[in-house]
């Protein structure tokens, strides 16, 4: 197990134990493992401890995995749309977290209106992913991928981007994260869809 798995979890189990801690012992026992999970995370991803806390704190509840939606969508010679990241000149799918009260179908509609200038309409669930710890982030993502159409709009660049674009998948060379193995999973199914 790697290090941000065993935070994450460590986190997990000490956040959901101060849900139900009856005792005061409990709870402090929880609150500490809390101190050393903030400030092991700190180390490891160059954060003070206070800011790990301060975000542990933001998360209500019982703790489950993040939830994200991406969109594939598909020009009629078989490219698929891109956007090239701001933060690290990547290119990606369009999409990101769901938001409260949204389905990841919304998600995928809406990040890709917000990110793209297009509305689009999810016309089959390619698939659904999970990211563990570690693998790309702190934290749990459970990723689901939307094959998406174009309904209208022009394509305009966000805050989020420094460009957008229709590639052959196999032509890209600076993939985000696990975007490669998405795209390549949509273009089987948008082949088998058209």
């Amino acid at each position: 197990m790697n290090l941000l798995a065993l935070l994450d979890e460590l986190r997990i189990l000490a956040q959901n134990g101060l849900e139900y801690a009856d005792s005061p012992y409990d709870q402090e026992r929880y609150e500490r493992i809390l101190e050393l999970t903030a400030e092991w995370y700190g180390r490891s991803v160059d954060l003070p401890p206070t800011e790990v806390q301060t975000r542990f704190a933001e998360e209500v509840g019982i703790i489950t995995p993040k939830v994200s939606a991406d969109a594939a969508v598909f020009n009629d010679d078989g490219q698929i749309l891109l956007q090239l990241r701001a933060d690290d000149n990547s290119w990606c799918l369009p999409g990101g977290y769901t938001e409260p009260n949204e389905s990841p179908r919304e998600t995928a509609v809406r990040e890709t209106r917000e990110e793209t200038g297009l509305i689009t309409e999810p016309i089959e669930l390619v698939g659904v992913t999970t990211r563990k710890p570690g693998e790309f982030e702190p934290h749990c993502l459970v990723v689901h991928l939307y094959l998406c159409t174009r309904i209208r709009g022009e394509l305009a660049v966000s805050h989020e981007g420094h460009d957008l674009r229709y590639w052959s998948v196999d032509q890209v060379s600076n993939w985000h994260k696990n975007h490669y193995e998405l795209a390549r999973n949509a273009y089987e199914v948008w082949q088998n869809s058209v």
